[in-house]
């Protein structure tokens, strides 16, 4: 690997671009295409890409393998609690007009909240079966 040096270091360059990217689709997602699971995807290639790149043990510096797997339930508690939070206060399971002072501005941070939550399962999962993979020989 010591002998790619262009492609360690354009790696290097275009990494931050790629996550500024996943940030921008993840954003995105209330008024276009885009959105968690497609930003999560991203967050993923970026640890792929870092694997394949600089090796395995560098991944996992980036994305240990305990945080990779809290990630996947941590997504899911997101999702449910944003439900659970319009729940209690007076709407139904995933009534998101009821978070905030204004229906139009709960809608846009129930759904805000729930892309978040599936953009850490969706990347976490992607990980970890990446990671399952390539430990799966060792």
């Amino acid at each position: 690997m010591s002998s790619d040096l262009i492609l360690r270091v354009g790696t290097k360059l275009i990494l931050p671009f790629i996550l500024l990217f996943a940030i921008y689709v993840q954003l995105h997602g209330d008024y276009g295409p885009g959105g968690g699971f497609q930003a999560g995807v991203i967050v993923a290639a970026v640890v792929i890409l870092i694997a394949i790149t600089f090796g395995h043990n560098a991944a996992k510096r980036v994305a240990p393998r305990g945080l990779v797997e809290c990630m996947v339930p941590m997504g899911v508690l997101i999702f449910a609690g944003t439900g659970v939070a319009g729940f209690f206060l007076g709407g139904n399971y995933l009534d998101y007009s009821v978070l905030s002072h204004d229906p139009i501005h709960g809608h846009h941070l129930g759904i805000f909240l729930v892309e978040i939550g599936v953009a850490v399962t969706v990347s976490g999962t992607m990980v970890a079966l990446f990671y399952a993979f390539v430990e799966r020989g060792r």
